[in-house]
């Protein structure tokens, strides 16, 4: 298919994105970002600048990790007394400090349990070792993503400094968030699907369930048959019946290990914490949307990055919005299962898993796109190799868009327009478009 008039100027803006631009502009925006975070958290103790607590996400957890160490697993849940702990956590580091935020735990108690170890620090040591040890779990999955990219091979330095560059990375280190661990999950099942381990890769989306949130998506994805598909889409699929049929079967393992992992961390629990625990943190997990409302406030959907924000910021009819964010979570994980039961490459079927996830996800802010990373990685190395591709210069620059739109986030304060959601979504629709091109980096067994 040739390019079309009406593709000149993205074509024109493709160009101007050279990489020397491109390094330019990551170092300009790295340079802004990582001194605004030391310039803010440049004061002594545990208050920033603006007087926030310093990676004030982090407080939760740490204290539900005190709780299990003082065997008082019965409160983990009990919002009373996590804010008296917290009232203590601070008293024990800074006294006549501001008020304390109202700070839930939302996450399951087995994380909590997973950083006992920290409880023994004061807060600020914990958080801070914990940033330490996330920022080496992304720059391992980087680098794991980075090697499996033939393309991206010469533009080392270029990957390092958006890397570093990279916004969401700037807001989960500077909150203390738990994203690095759904950057490592999401890693991990790439690099097994790309061995072709198909239930490995099953188990390590299985551990997603610590947010389930990120599991709306994907079990329906591997679910979902082709032959359910309207006929036009299943056109996407493998001609070979024989070869489609081979890889709807291969799912299953994928399937089976995500259940399994889930359900194991689930059962673990209910065994290790008891049933009232796990009632408790189902009720808050359930209640979560009102927790987030009282948490942020009015900001809470100008950080957030998913379909179910998008249309709450553009429409003021909750129900309509509702309506809107279910039918459009439909049609993308249709798409997307489309894109992933194809025979195209890995790079884009994972792609396309890992997009619909973030779509669909009813509560996805914007340290959570730190999970895109890879896709970024894998979708630039596939457009590196397929420059004859017709929608090349479109996929580029929704690359570069999908980078560069989430710190613009708070615009959408005035203008009730979250415009890296339209960048995701445009950007799945285009995987779709592409799925029938085979890949360089699709292994035999498929996934």
């Amino acid at each position: 298919m040739n390019r079309s008039s009406s593709s000149a100027p993205i074509t024109l803006a493709t160009a101007w994105l050279t990489p020397r631009r491109l390094r330019a502009q990551a170092i300009l925006l790295a340079v802004c970002l990582w001194t605004v975070c030391a310039v803010n958290y440049s004061t002594p103790g545990l208050f920033d600048r603006a007087a926030n607590i310093k990676f004030q996400d982090f407080l939760p957890t740490y204290v539900s990790a005190r709780l299990i160490a003082g065997h008082r697993t019965s409160e983990l849940y009990d919002q009373l007394a996590t804010a008296g702990e917290m009232q203590v956590v601070l008293h024990e580091t800074i006294e006549n400090q501001p008020a304390t935020p109202l700070l839930p735990n939302l996450y399951g108690p087995q994380v909590g349990l997973l950083f006992v170890p920290l409880a023994h620090f004061s807060f600020l040591a914990a958080a801070r070792l914990w940033v330490t040890i996330s920022l080496l779990i992304y720059f391992v999955c980087i680098f794991a993503v980075w090697q499996c990219c033939p393309n991206l091979r010469p533009y080392s330095a270029l990957v390092a400094i958006s890397a570093i560059a990279y916004p969401p990375l700037f807001h989960f280190f500077v909150r203390g968030q738990l994203s690095a661990l759904l950057l490592a999950c999401f890693t991990a099942a790439y690099l097994a699907f790309r061995s072709g381990k198909n239930f490995l890769a099953g188990i390590a989306l299985g551990f997603l369930v610590f947010k389930p949130p990120f599991l709306v998506a994907i079990p329906l994805i591997f679910l979902l048959p082709l032959n359910w598909m309207p006929r036009r889409w299943r056109a996407l699929g493998d001609k070979n019946e024989t070869s489609a049929s081979i890889r709807e079967r291969g799912n299953w393992p994928a399937f089976a290990g995500l259940v399994l992992s889930a359900t194991a961390q689930l059962a673990f629990i209910a065994t290790f914490f008891g049933i009232a625990v796990t009632r408790a943190y189902l009720d808050t997990l359930w209640h979560a949307s009102r927790w987030i409302g009282i948490v942020e406030l009015s900001l809470a959907p100008i950080q957030m990055h998913s379909l179910r924000s998008f249309w709450s910021l553009l429409l003021p009819w909750p129900q309509v919005a509702l309506a809107l964010y279910v039918l459009c979570s439909i049609v993308v994980i249709v798409v997307a299962t489309t894109v992933w039961k194809s025979s195209g490459s890995l790079a884009i079927r994972f792609s396309a898993l890992v997009l619909a996830a973030v779509l669909a996800n009813p509560h996805l802010f914007v340290y959570d796109l730190l999970v895109l990373a890879p896709v970024l990685l894998l979708l630039m190395d596939w457009a590196l190799g397929h420059a004859e591709s017709a929608s090349n210069d479109t996929l580029r620059l929704l690359l570069y868009l999908a980078f560069i739109l989430p710190p613009l986030g708070p615009l959408s304060r005035w203008t009730h327009v979250q415009l890296s959601v339209p960048a995701f979504a445009v950007l799945l629709w285009i995987l779709w478009r592409n799925a029938k091109t085979p890949g360089h980096t699709q292994p035999a067994s498929g996934g």
